[in-house]
């Protein structure tokens, strides 16, 4: 089989069973393939592996990847027409002993939720379009790879558009997904344009909303707080394992605890979980949101080094979670 041919048969079935993932795992003679759906790995099945480096080649140069390189990883994206739905496959290789391994993840090109149709609970997206009627200061959303956070962040960032009728630029490495009435900059680590020149570009620009698609280091952190401190809104995420967390991260990366008491509005650390089958049929989703939102003054109390779990209105993961499965939205005990 050509190898175009094959990757369209491998994408079309990981988009029919509902797959986010597709995972390439080379051993001695073949290619294991699975897919990630719900948030757990299914085997799919596993082909030679001759059959593979040819997929391989192929992925590496339409993406844009140097097919010559594989000391290194890389990354790229390539857009693809399945069944008349545009998607793009964001592509990244991992170097192994004698080949690469290869990790696809299908994000829809036009299909985004609205913020609406992202949470469990209807009271945790009332709290973050109350962030939101904030001129300034930082959101910021962090939790796991596949979490849903940067949907929720463009999501809440179209929410702002629709009704506040923001200037709003985002920065993003790669551009998943496009956005109307969004300015979308694609940041180029190799080539200079990190996302610190991106932000000082974007502020000449008199943006009213700025994304940034994740704070990865110190100069990022401290480009992203000032714009905050000087009249801007912006949205970003954060690698942290919880909301609090985030706050620790954050000084890791050298902000003082004034910089984010005077900029934090709210952070969302958000986890998805199953829902029980009469909760897919109403809402039209496997899975939904659920996150620990710090504001107000757990907030400040965190910022402060005082862990938020002891004040009432913090509500943890697994609170949440345990609540999710009392009312029978959630198919987990815990």
């Amino acid at each position: 089989m050509k190898p175009d041919h094959l990757s369209n048969h491998i994408i079309h079935d990981a988009i029919q069973k509902g797959a986010t993932d597709v995972h390439f795992s080379p051993e001695e003679v073949d290619v294991t393939i699975h897919f990630r759906i719900n948030g757990y790995r299914w085997f799919y099945k596993r082909i030679p592996l001759t059959d593979y480096q040819t997929l391989l080649s192929y992925y590496k140069f339409t993406s844009g990847m140097d097919i010559a390189e594989n000391r290194i990883p890389q990354d790229g994206t390539i857009p693809v027409s399945i069944n008349h739905d545009a998607y793009h496959l964001r592509l990244s290789t991992l170097p192994l002993t004698s080949t690469e391994s290869l990790a696809i993840r299908i994000l829809p090109k036009n299909k985004s939720p609205t913020i609406n149709e992202l949470f469990l609970f209807p009271r945790q997206t009332e709290s973050l379009l109350s962030w939101i009627q904030n001129k300034a200061g930082i959101i910021l959303f962090t939790g796991p790879t596949g979490s849903g956070k940067s949907s929720t962040m463009f999501a809440l960032m179209k929410e702002a558009i629709k009704r506040y009728g923001y200037q709003t630029i985002s920065l993003e490495d790669p551009i998943e997904r496009d956005v109307d009435q969004i300015l979308q900059v694609q940041v180029n680590e190799k080539a200079g344009f990190s996302y610190d020149v991106g932000l000082k570009a974007a502020l000449r620009h008199d943006p009213d909303i700025i994304t940034v698609g994740e704070v990865r280091d110190e100069a990022t952190a401290q480009f992203a707080f000032r714009a905050a401190l000087t009249g801007h809104l912006v949205l970003t995420t954060v690698h942290a394992k919880n909301a609090h967390g985030t706050i620790e991260r954050l000084l890791e990366m050298g902000l003082t605890k004034t910089e984010l008491h005077q900029t934090i509005i709210g952070i969302a650390a958000q986890q998805l979980i199953p829902l029980s089958k009469t909760l897919q049929e109403q809402r039209g989703y496997s899975r939904l949101a659920i996150a620990e939102l710090l504001e107000g003054e757990s907030l400040t109390r965190s910022i402060k080094g005082f862990p938020p779990e002891n004040n009432s209105h913090f509500h943890t993961f697994h609170q949440l979670r345990r609540k999710a499965y009392a009312y029978g939205y959630s198919t987990q005990s815990y």
